[in-house]
Parts: structure tokens; sequence; C-alpha cells
């Protein structure tokens, strides 16, 4: 796989921007530079992350005060300011030739993180659609996935 197919697939695609021009976009945008959105930049930019779940997860294992809040406004403004793109977030592929890696990230409630292929990916979804009984013959064509805005509490 060429470079720029690996890239494509991160979830997070970062802009040829760097720390201190993100840093100094946010300024320019009246937002003050705090621990808390350092911190959360930080994971962004050195870490693949595949939804700001998982961004809130890595963050509040290193301050315990972080809300799940500030991590979806600080991805909203960073998307906003073209430092980041989620147009592949919920990007999910159906074929069963597919070899792609880390199509899917599941994270646990106790950090862990399962990475999974797109052939993986398939089999998981289609063994539990099948065992619940949603699936008779039919083959999955795609999945539309809605991100979950309920920072653990009820909706």
């Amino acid at each position: 796989m060429d470079i720029r197919k690996q890239q494509d697939t991160r979830s997070y695609e970062l802009t040829e921007m760097q720390r201190d021009r993100i840093l100094q976009k946010l300024k320019e945008r009246g937002c003050r530079i705090t621990k808390q959105r350092l911190l959360i930049l930080d994971i962004i930019l050195g870490q693949e992350c595949s939804c700001c779940k998982e961004i809130y997860y890595k963050a509040s294992r290193k301050d315990g005060h972080i809300g799940a809040a500030t991590v979806y406004r600080l991805v909203n403004t960073l998307e906003e300011i073209g430092a980041i793109s989620r147009k592949n977030m919920y990007k999910v592929s159906f074929s069963g030739d597919c070899q792609m890696e880390n199509v899917c990230t599941v994270v646990l409630d106790d950090g862990t993180a399962c990475h999974l292929s797109a052939k993986e990916w398939n089999n998981v979804l289609y063994a539990g659609m099948k065992s619940c009984g949603y699936l008779g013959g039919q083959q999955i064509a795609s999945v539309t996935l809605n991100e979950c805005l309920c920072d653990g509490k009820s909706c």
C-alpha cells in the first residue's frame, strides 16, 4: 500500500499545519490555549485516533478533569480551521477481499483498543447481525454510523 493510501485511512487526516500554526489559528479565533487543549491537540497530532471518544479516553487517562465535551468542541474547532479532517471517520469497507488494516478501532471501557482489519470488521459485524437474527441470506452492503454525543449518559 502506498503512503498516500495509508494517509487516507487515518481517521483524523492531518493537513500540512504544524502544531505552532494550529495554535496560532486557535488564538486568532479567540481560543485560550489551556493545558487541556494542548494535551488534546498533542494526542491528535501524535497518535491515530478513530473518534472523539478514543481521544477522550486517552486524554482523561492523563488528566482526569478533561470532559468529553471539551474534546468534541476542540475537534470541531480544529476541523473548522482546517487543521484536521474527519471525512473518513465513519467510512466502512464491506469488500470481502479488502486487506486494509486498522479499519475499525473499538475502545473498551478499560481503555483497551481493538484494531480490526477490514476483513475482521466484516466478520464481526456479519456474525453479530446473523446471530441476532437480522440476516437471512443477505450480505451487508454498507453501514452508516452516527456519532454518539451522549457522553455515556442516556440521550
